[in-house]
């Protein structure tokens, strides 16, 4: 997902506590002097799709994205809003208007001056009915935007709009090279320019993508020369890569975690973090297909389902089983909601009176003389889906259920099937954040072509709760319009919420400033660094 939707997307929990596991007899990272230098290695399942953020609605897009491009605004350590394009900004009294005050002197990377300019020129490509954007919705909500001088920016709202300041967060585009352009023929695509603390290099597709450090940065040029950001669709060859010194940073499988990691050697080589993500996975229903309309299928499904069984196979015990779409340790959280836990002598009774039996008494409900059998997609790369998925195939079959699995390469896995809407059910994930708004997701608005609603939820109550959500600043009142919303979800059970799994990253432990905070680790990546003593990669 692009950075401001996905403000989402990279973020973690606010009140979990974040361990680490430093190696034995490590100094204090405080000990050792900054210094610029070195390469930092990534490893990705998945290449990235296209360097332009309006565009991009996947992962890797995100990330390289993120350190290409500058918002106006981000989360800091605390999960608190702070500045970044904007030195400061004032909303006013009625919280209709925002004023920002960008800073002076930042430069694109190809040395051209940034200014509000941009800032405008990026809103407007955003509701550009032209451009195949996803993430148009926060910017059809502004009724005046302006630029009062190079260096203020100001929009103004018909209506109070809660999620308004974080909306900011997205990807500022170069007016310059974009203007009077079609933008899904851009370049940038392919070569992106940016005003972030890492300037593009080369992208070489299905392999590597690779920056180096912008030396004007305008908070100060990053300490970590270049950073790589390898395609390795196999997470145990990622892990050998990781063990061999192909790659400074890979999120852990849990098995790997738990056994793998626990050797003296690597100990020495790696640090190991864990904290719950923000998040959660899902085995969503497209509900276009005639056999999940009928909600009671969906819960019997749910109720078909051991999610213990998956927290403590699948993560072996790194998560929590999951009732909705926020996580159980924040305010929004709802724990009156519905549960499904395991109970197949539930899930038959349901399917029973949604019509469903064996006839033909091979084992396998039917309907009209059409068996109830269907495919589960997720994308290649992700072995806790698959084996989510393993399990989930075999519990169905014994409620008389006969489902297959398919895994599927990432980028034709968006492509040829969720993105049209080509499936029966989907394993896959959200990664939220503290911001509750779930328009995007859940309207029915919110259905059409590479937009995120591709299941085709539609609930009309829940369309109101959602635009009655958005609209009012208030916690306590957001609570309770949240509550509904979580209630009538348990209830429709559009997806089966599966669990919310803890982050578990590995960083070799040469590189030195990582302060684990509630927004994980990575809120601070600009801050890393090697000492020079310890610097790997000279170029």
């Amino acid at each position: 997902m692009m950075r401001f939707l996905v403000v989402l997307l990279l973020l973690f929990n606010m009140t979990a506590c974040t361990t680490n596991e430093q190696p034995t007899g490590m100094e204090d990272p405080v000990d050792k002097v900054p210094a610029f230098g070195d390469t930092f290695i990534e490893g990705s399942i998945g290449d990235a799709s296209t360097l332009l953020p309006v565009l991009a609605s996947d992962g890797s897009s995100s990330q390289i994205n993120g350190l290409v491009y500058s918002g106006l605004v981000r989360y800091d350590s605390g999960l608190s809003v702070t500045g970044e394009l904007a030195e400061s900004w004032e909303l006013s009294e009625d919280n209709l208007t925002i004023t920002f005050h960008l800073r002076k002197g930042v430069k694109w990377h190809d040395g051209a001056p940034f200014t509000s300019a941009d800032v405008l020129f990026t809103y407007q490509t955003y509701i550009d009915p032209e451009v195949p954007t996803a993430y148009a919705e926060s910017f059809l909500q502004v009724i005046e935007a302006e630029v009062p001088d190079d260096y203020t920016f100001r929009v103004t709202y018909d209506k109070p709009y809660a999620p308004a300041l974080m909306s900011w967060a997205f990807n500022v585009l170069p007016k310059h090279l974009l203007e009077g352009k079609d933008i899904t023929k851009s370049e940038l695509a392919r070569r992106p320019i940016g005003t972030g603390p890492y300037r593009f290099v080369e992208w070489q597709g299905g392999e590597k993508i690779v920056l180096e450090a912008n030396r004007d940065y305008f908070e100060g040029s990053p300490y970590i020369k270049r950073y790589v950001f390898r395609i390795i669709p196999d997470i145990t060859t990622q892990f050998l890569e990781l063990q061999t010194g192909g790659l400074d940073f890979m999120n852990l499988l849990p098995l790997q975690y738990k056994h793998q990691t626990s050797t003296p050697a690597f100990k020495r080589l790696f640090n190991k973090y864990r904290y719950l993500a923000f998040g959660f996975t899902y085995l969503g229903y497209n509900l276009n297909r005639p056999m999940f309309m009928d909600r009671r299928v969906r819960q019997a499904l749910s109720f078909a389902i051991n999610k213990q069984e998956l927290v403590d196979g699948v993560l072996l015990g790194y998560g929590k089983a999951a009732t909705g779409p926020y996580k159980s340790d924040t305010w929004v959280y709802n724990p009156e909601v519905p549960r499904y836990d395991y109970n197949p002598e539930k899930a038959r009774q349901l399917l029973a009176e949604a019509g469903w039996s064996d006839t033909d008494n091979d084992g396998i409900l039917d309907k009209n003389g059409a068996a109830f059998q269907f495919t589960i997609v997720t994308n290649q790369g992700n072995d806790l889906r698959s084996k989510t998925g393993e399990i989930i195939q075999r519990r169905f079959r014994q409620v008389g259920v006969d489902v297959q699995l398919r895994i599927i390469e990432w980028a034709t896995f968006l492509k040829e099937f969720i993105n049209p809407g080509n499936f029966d059910a989907t394993i896959l994930g959200w990664s939220t954040g503290p911001e509750p708004d779930q328009y995007n997701i859940w309207h029915s608005s919110k259905t059409g072509p590479r937009e995120l609603n591709f299941i085709g939820y539609k609930n009309p109550e829940v369309d109101m709760l959602l635009e009655k959500g958005r609209r009012i600043f208030d916690q306590d009142e957001r609570k309770l319009i949240y509550d509904r919303f979580q209630r009538i979800l348990a209830e429709d059970q559009p997806y089966t919420f599966l669990f919310v799994g803890e982050a578990l990253p590995a960083v070799a432990s040469r590189f030195y400033g990582i302060k684990p905070t509630a927004a994980g680790i990575r809120y601070n990546f600009n801050q890393w660094y090697v000492p020079q003593g310890l610097q790997k990669f000279s170029r």
